[in-house]
């Protein structure tokens, strides 16, 4: 089907074009309309900056709220696909409830009828192609801009303009058309029209993949005669099951969250649409009481649409709050959540990727998923239990009575639990640099990177170091065990001091501990040779023993370094005014060769020894 959807697409419409010029007036319109929708959709995306992400993540705490972010952010930006696409993008990152996230699309279906209310209220009545030139040509300056904020500006400017050049050329191509063809010759009266006008708008809407779209073709043609205004209401009811498939699409690279979501928009629509169907003649009824109340003329049936789509996408949301916990239970139920696999990517997925602060803090929490990974097999790799080394107050004691060895393979573990979690994060962060994401996004996001290099680079020093660890550990061995012992209980309490770090408030997270932790490892590092001499001056370590100590504890000490760099760069924010401070007061490579060095001997002007204090 994909293979020939398009040649046969073109082809129609070539054809359409052939038997009727005045048809072409009406697709360019269609064309120019949707071209401005996405135009307007750019726009918003680089006019808000994540301010859209931002506030959709504040909005979903409760019902209400949700709903009313999906009616104000329909109306603002007229697309309640790009809305569908966006809360099915934040709920897969995790970032939204399912609840919130069924509370937009309701706010979104009532959000969408203003687009009706423009077109019926403005574009029929006034024109607009006067005010879309000047628009268009002004976006243009704007667009060529190099500054963000401007180009945003023109591409939000042009997506209008296109806009309403798009209703005004669908308007005039309909005027054209009834010269030639009289389309209310097609009109069907009754359940046989309501059923076959409904298909209609719904095939109309999946083709061009725009609800209001295709309200705007509805409006145009019922302003012309083309259309019977009983066909204009299935139309526009079978507008609402089109706009699904949407949602569908853009989940189909969602995780199930996604699909819940997507699931929730069919079954709210498909409901709204049969209620709206069954009911059909009482709705016309309180359509033509609500009109006159309004002052809308009884012959003014383009005004009427517009309240007609209103009313019924406001009683489906009302008919379908009371039922919300049951609908989502539902879902649950029919879309359950597959078993954990910690070998797979839990948060990158196609449906993150169109926004930033979604793609983002998606990349942020797999992260997270590949150190928790990484801490398992790194501890499990030193023969130590990880939620015993978390829960012990004594790790030194807890590393002295651990003899028995653990049964893992860390090779294997490494390839399933770690390699693979890293490759998807690399080809995701990839992904994301070649996206339009401002620079400072981008910058987070290949600093992130780094992160999940910096912990897979601890995790191979580990197994590097998990034979000897057998050899040396399982049984006391005197100074070699001692040796080994004190590297396991460094790095098992680096471990704790980042789960600590974790569990932290953002507030009360400080780099100069980190700082405290490095001096420590560096000088261990150049205390461990001149230790190793002394043992073996005293005969209590062998030369082999030795050198392979002295091996290992390079491994260990890069693996020390490579999870404290990883913590830093992780949990400590780099633009508050706090990590400013702290990035003054930290030490820099010098400072921190003086530091275990000592001052040098200078008779002059002595240089004091830099210090570091573990803050209270």
């Amino acid at each position: 089907m994909k293979r020939y959807y398009l040649p046969v697409a073109i082809g129609a419409l070539l054809l359409t074009f052939w038997f009727s010029p005045d048809a072409q007036e009406i697709a360019a319109g269609v064309a120019i309309f949707l071209f401005g929708m996405l135009m307007l959709e750019d726009g918003f995306k680089l006019l808000g900056g994540g301010t859209l992400e931002k506030v959709l993540e504040r909005s979903t705490a409760s019902t209400p709220r949700a709903i009313g972010f999906g009616i104000i952010s329909t109306t603002l930006l007229q697309s309640s696909s790009l809305i569908s696409i966006v809360t099915i993008s934040f709920l897969s990152a995790g970032l939204i409830s399912l609840t919130g996230g069924v509370g937009v699309i309701f706010g979104a279906n009532i959000g969408t009828t203003t687009g009706a209310w423009l077109v019926a209220g403005l574009g029929l009545k006034v024109n607009i192609a006067a005010y879309a030139m000047p628009m268009i040509a002004i976006s243009i300056v704007l667009v060529f801009q190099k500054q963000g904020f401007l180009r945003g500006i023109g591409y939000a400017l042009g997506g209008l303009g296109f806009l309403f050049l798009g209703i005004h050329y669908m308007k005039e191509g309909f005027d054209a058309f009834k010269d030639q063809i009289d389309l209310t010759r097609f009109a069907l009266s009754g359940l046989t029209g309501l059923f076959v006008y409904t298909l209609t708008g719904t095939a109309a809407t999946v083709i061009m993949q725009s609800s209001h779209a295709t309200m705007v073709l509805i409006l145009t043609a019922l302003a012309a005669g083309q259309i019977s205004y009983e066909n204009a209401l299935a139309l526009a009811i079978g507008a609402n099951i089109g706009t699904t498939i949407t949602a569908i699409i853009g989940s189909l690279g969602a995780n199930f969250q996604g699909r819940r979501l997507a699931l929730a928009h069919l079954i709210f629509n498909m409901a709204t649409a049969i209620v709206a169907l069954v009911f059909i003649t009482p709705l016309r009824g309180a359509v033509d009481r609500i009109s006159d109340l309004a002052g809308i003329g009884a012959s003014d049936y383009a005004m009427k649409l517009a309240v007609f789509h209103t009313i019924f996408n406001v009683l489906g949301v009302a008919l379908m709050l009371p039922f919300l916990s049951r609908l989502i239970q539902f879902l649950e139920r029919r879309i359950t959540e597959p078993a954990p696999d910690v070998s797979r990517p839990r948060y990158l997925n196609e449906a993150v990727d169109e926004f930033p602060q979604a793609l983002e803090i998606a990349l942020r929490k797999e992260v997270l998923h590949l150190y928790e990974n990484a801490a398992e097999l790194i501890l499990h790799g030193l023969n130590l239990h990880r939620d015993q080394v978390y829960a012990t107050d004594d790790v030194a004691g807890l590393v002295r009575a651990s003899r028995k060895p653990l049964e893992i393979d860390i090779n294997e573990g490494y390839e399933r639990r770690v390699k693979t979690l890293y490759s998807g994060i690399v080809e995701f962060s990839t992904r994301a640099g070649d996206k339009r994401i401002a620079p400072e996004i981008a910058e987070r996001i290949y600093s992130l990177r780094d992160v999940a290099s910096n912990i897979v680079r601890a995790v191979k020093s580990i197994k590097h170091l998990r034979k000897n660890i057998l050899r040396y550990t399982v049984r006391q061995q005197g100074a070699t065990t001692e040796l080994y012992d004190e590297l396991r209980t460094e790095i098992a309490r680096i471990a704790v001091e980042i789960r600590k770090l974790g569990l932290a408030g953002p507030q009360d997270r400080t780099a100069l501990w980190l700082d405290q932790e490095r001096a420590r490892i560096e000088e261990d590092a150049r205390s461990a040779s001149r230790r190793v001499e002394t043992l073996i001056r005293t005969g209590q370590l062998n030369p082999t023993a030795a050198t392979s100590f002295m091996n290992d504890a390079g491994y260990a000490y890069d693996a020390m370094r490579d999870l404290i760099e990883a913590a830093r760069s992780y949990y400590l924010e780099s633009d508050t005014a706090m990590a400013e401070v702290e990035r003054i007061l930290a030490l820099d490579e010098d400072e921190l060769d003086e530091a275990l060095s000592g001052p040098k001997d200078n008779s002059n002007s002595p240089t004091p020894k830099a210090t570091v204090t573990k803050p209270s």
